[in-house]
């Protein structure tokens, strides 16, 4: 750009300055009036102080998981719904003396209104949070502000101690239905017992003991059978071919007597001296030594007046009526080992059952004794909660009316107008010089004649020859045009 470049657009500026007067100064004069119209706004802030627990989550388990912040943010959002800012707005009474707007438009107009911002003060320490409203008066945005804060820490409050409140409630409720089917499954393993006892798994190796006892009593009381058996036979037999027995009255129940001594000698190798088989036969041994005993001696004859025949038949008769007590011995063990046979057969089932109703008492057993601890633990959670050891909010300052004005800036608004004058009188004032085609410069002229000329006389415009000047230079301008 040259200096006739520069000469010729500061001839336009003061050519033109009445056009940018005007505009700038109504520009000014607008932002002015806009400043001096626009209403007055005053945002006042408290502040709340988000603590760290007092008692380490270590030792106590919190039973509100998330932190204090979180929480902050959740209320936030729980006070700005719709419901809550329609009831601030009538507590606040923000439009009275005027018509109530609609919900939608209360709700537009509080969420403007308000102002959340938040501050951490170092990593692992305490943080700051604001809350900030904007009202026509300082005294309505300070009571704004304090009724949101107010809020915030009684809403805060509430949701911790009843999550508390609600996790130890439903704890004991849980508690309360595990203890009731832990005794219903008590019950019903107690009551399968009883009917199962003969089958029980833990009574199976004494059943099996029993059993092999009982079969060595029956294998010896058989081979005792056998020996009367032959000892009538032959008894008989003598009797038969002799006519008399060998003994005389008292023998046969001797012989018995040695031999049930001989079967005792025989099962105490076997059994205790208090096993029933062992007691039987000193019973028996017993009772015949009482019998034999008043007809012992050679006066036997003479005082029982029993002859040899007698004798015989007294000795067959207790030979039978010992074999009628072994076989009634013998029907009563095989039916004894018949029934521990069937409750062995029968262990395997009672077993598999058995494990099934103690597992099932066992994980209940379990979940009740997880539900005992957890209720203990929610029980602490709910008392650090209601004393507010835990994550606290707490009100670190209050909000106050503000002695100046948050809007409008006015000083901003006027200089912002000036500068929006100063822009519009420069487009006006290009727009002219854009939609003016009059030649005004040589360079101009000599890109119209496409040459380039000798010399240029400026236009001097006077008085008396304006109208002779004007029609020459446009006539000088038409013989170079078409010369």
């Amino acid at each position: 750009m040259t200096g006739a470049d520069i000469q010729f657009y500061l001839a336009i500026f003061f050519r033109r300055t009445p056009y940018i007067a005007v505009i700038f100064f109504t520009a000014v004069a607008l932002s002015i009036v806009a400043a001096l119209l626009m209403p007055r706004v005053y945002r006042s802030t408290a502040k709340i102080l988000v603590e760290a627990p007092v008692i380490p989550a270590e030792m106590v388990k919190p039973t509100v998981p998330t932190n204090s912040l979180d929480q902050l943010l959740i209320v936030q959002q729980q006070i700005t719904t719709r419901a809550n800012l329609v009831e601030l707005a009538k507590q606040l009474e923000l439009y009275r003396g005027k018509a109530l707007p609609p919900a939608d438009d209360i709700v537009k107009d509080m969420s403007s209104r308000l102002v959340f911002d938040q501050q951490l003060l170092g990593l692992g320490a305490a943080a700051v949070f604001s809350v900030a409203f904007e009202a026509d008066t300082p005294t309505l945005a300070a009571k704004g502000a304090n009724q949101l804060a107010s809020l915030i820490l009684l809403t805060n409050q509430r949701q911790r101690t009843g999550r508390a409140g609600d996790t130890l409630e439903f704890f004991d409720a849980e508690v309360t239905r595990l203890g009731n089917e832990l005794n219903t499954a008590e019950s019903e393993l107690l009551k399968f017992k009883t009917e199962k006892r003969s089958s029980l798994p833990e009574s199976l190796g004494f059943r099996r003991q029993q059993q092999e006892n009982q079969q060595l009593r029956l294998t010896s009381l058989e081979r005792e059978a056998a020996d009367l058996l032959t000892r009538r036979s032959v008894l008989v037999d003598t009797f038969t071919a002799t006519g008399q027995t060998t003994t005389g009255a008292v023998a046969p129940k001797q012989q018995v007597l040695a031999d049930l001594n001989k079967a005792l000698a025989d099962q105490l190798a076997i059994f205790s001296e208090t096993s029933p088989n062992i007691i039987r036969l000193r019973a028996r041994i017993a009772s015949l030594q009482a019998e034999a005993a008043p007809i012992a001696g050679p006066n036997a004859d003479r005082v029982t007046g029993i002859g040899p025949r007698s004798g015989i038949e007294l000795q067959l008769a207790d030979i039978d009526k010992r074999l009628r007590g072994i076989e009634a011995e013998r029907s009563k063990i095989s039916n004894e080992i018949t029934l521990i046979t069937q409750s062995i057969d029968a262990t395997p089932a009672t077993e598999t059952s058995l494990n099934s109703l103690e597992r099932e008492r066992a994980n209940i057993q379990t979940q009740y004794d997880a539900a005992i601890a957890r209720r203990a633990d929610a029980s602490l959670g709910e008392q650090v909660e209601t004393r507010s050891n835990g994550g606290r909010l707490t009100l670190l300052e209050e909000a106050t009316p503000p002695e100046t004005p948050l809007k409008p800036k006015r000083r901003l608004i006027v200089a912002f107008g000036a500068a929006a004058g100063i822009a519009l009188s420069v487009l006006f004032v290009a727009l002219l010089e854009f939609l003016n085609r009059t030649i005004r410069r040589p360079k101009e002229l000599a890109t119209l004649l496409q040459s380039q000329p000798l010399a240029v006389i400026p236009y001097i415009e006077r008085s008396q020859d304006a109208g002779l000047l004007r029609r020459g230079i446009k006539s000088a301008f038409s013989g170079l045009k078409f010369g």
